[in-house]
């Protein structure tokens, strides 16, 4: 098991800022360099296909929530709460019957149909039932990494070693930014207690150019080190950096083809552009008591998530392609009914609102909202304070938006919820449907790494066209 460390600041200094944050953003195309010979049949920056959004906003449920308690009802939980799995259920799952060390749980919550499409959902999300015949649930989604750091690795970037490019900086490189001020691939990490060296995978760049690495942005704090240094005029930088741009395209000459050196050069005056543009991003006092209200910001305990899903609708009017917000705390091995109640409280507004502004400001029909984290959890008890352990092999996310089709589930787990029978659903077939809805064609999405024409999705995966209108 990864060991725990405490969080890297998440408020990115402006050197690093500098190295890695959106030459996408200045060219306002994908790659602003030539490929590598023999990848003339890739194409960057423009979608292969018909596009269904323009943006994705990944609300990453990190620490595991428990698709039992959540949106995956199972009435035989409650007739078997207590008692240890029967044998005819073992023998089909026959890794469930080892992984219960203690006994069958009943979900603590009731199930409630909403909406037209009748969807259940439990009583920890009142307010998103609200929205249901909004979402597509995947109840099947399913992997092998039950450990969170290697876990997050998988479900963002395709392998739990955390050698492969984030889905995010993947969609960087395959259709780039709609913004020149801003970043295409943003992150904002909130409730991140228990976060691992590991899962900064999540948002990295990999083997793809540095440029498309997701800036890290702290939703209360900004960019640090964003303001010009005292007597430092708007003037003064300019010619500061057409001089280092001078100097670096003739170091170019010298080396020839340098990826990571032409990312650095776009990025200075990304960067420049950006000690503009956003301080205007972040200036939440410009939107009005009653959104500010409504998205939960005025009030404990929403505070935190309703200023991050703020910022986030104007990062998508702003045209930032891809919002990675991860809102960790989501893992209960000890009492499951304390830790998903406060969860659930801190989150379940500011989500409601956040899809109900982006439908009335006519954002959601091209911006796909992805609600998931790593894992969910067993049926199974998990010590004496009535908890949950992981599970990959069964597990619930949901989508909105993006031309998706609203009210209804895809696949099904088993009658106790532990693992996926029906549309089972890996991680590279939930990526290339990610960025399908986005119009990238990952067969055509290639980057050359060692020897090896690298995709999207690793090995392939199969899009969920259902998922979609």
């Amino acid at each position: 098991m990864s060991r725990e460390t405490k969080q890297p600041d998440s408020a990115m200094s402006r050197r690093s800022l500098l190295a890695t944050a959106g030459a996408t953003a200045l060219s306002g195309r994908g790659v602003g360099f030539a490929v590598a010979a023999g990848t003339s049949s890739s194409t960057f920056g423009q979608p292969h296909l018909r596009p269904r959004a323009k943006n994705i906003v990944w609300l990453f449920i990190a620490g595991g929530p428990s698709q039992v308690d959540s949106y995956d009802p199972k009435p035989a939980l409650q007739k078997l709460h207590g008692q240890d799995v029967p044998e005819s259920i073992a023998k089909t799952l026959p890794r469930l019957k080892e992984a219960s060390l203690f006994n069958l749980m009943a979900s603590p919550y009731r199930f409630r149909q909403h909406g037209e499409s009748g969807l259940p959902v439990s009583d920890l999300f009142p307010e998103t039932a609200k929205h249901i015949d909004r979402l597509c649930v995947i109840r099947s989604m399913q992997h092998g990494t039950p450990v969170h750091g290697p876990g997050e690795c998988v479900a963002l970037t395709g392998t739990a070693l955390g050698d492969r490019p984030s889905l995010g900086a993947w969609i960087s490189l395959g259709v780039g930014t709609q913004n020149r001020s801003l970043p295409g691939f943003i992150v904002m990490n909130l409730l991140t207690a228990g976060m691992q060296y590991p899962q900064l995978a999540g948002w990295g760049p990999g083997f793809l150019p540095a440029e498309h690495q997701g800036v890290v942005v702290d939703p209360v704090k900004g960019i640090s080190d964003l303001k010009l240094p005292a007597g430092t005029s708007n003037e003064m930088r300019q010619r500061q950096l057409s001089l280092l741009d001078f100097l670096n395209r003739r170091h170019v000459q010298t080396l020839g083809q340098h990826s990571e050196l032409e990312a650095r050069i776009r990025s200075y005056g990304t960067a420049f552009r950006m000690q503009t543009h956003a301080p205007e991003l972040l200036a939440l006092d410009q939107e009005t008591e009653a959104t500010q209200r409504r998205y939960g910001m005025l009030d404990d305990p929403t505070k935190a998530t309703g200023r991050s899903l703020l910022l986030t609708r104007r990062m998508v009017e702003r045209g930032v392609r891809f919002i990675q917000v991860r809102i960790g705390g989501w893992d209960a091995h000890g009492n499951l009914k304390d830790n998903h109640d406060g969860m659930a409280a801190k989150t379940d507004r500011p989500v409601a609102a956040f899809l109900e502004d982006l439908d009335q400001r006519g954002l959601l029909d091209d911006t796909l909202v992805v609600w998931g984290g790593e894992f969910g959890r067993t049926p199974t008890m998990e010590g004496l304070g009535n908890g949950r352990n992981h599970n990959p092999l069964g597990y619930t996310v949901w989508l909105a938006g993006g031309g998706v089709k609203g009210g209804q589930a895809i696949g099904a787990t088993d009658e106790l919820g532990y693992a996926a029978i029906e549309r089972p659903v890996s991680i590279s077939d939930f990526h290339s449907t990610l960025i399908h809805a986005l119009g990238i064609d990952q067969h055509q999405l290639v980057w050359p790494h060692h020897g090896r024409d690298e995709i999207p999705t690793n090995l392939g995966g199969q899009v969920l066209h259902e998922a979609f209108a």
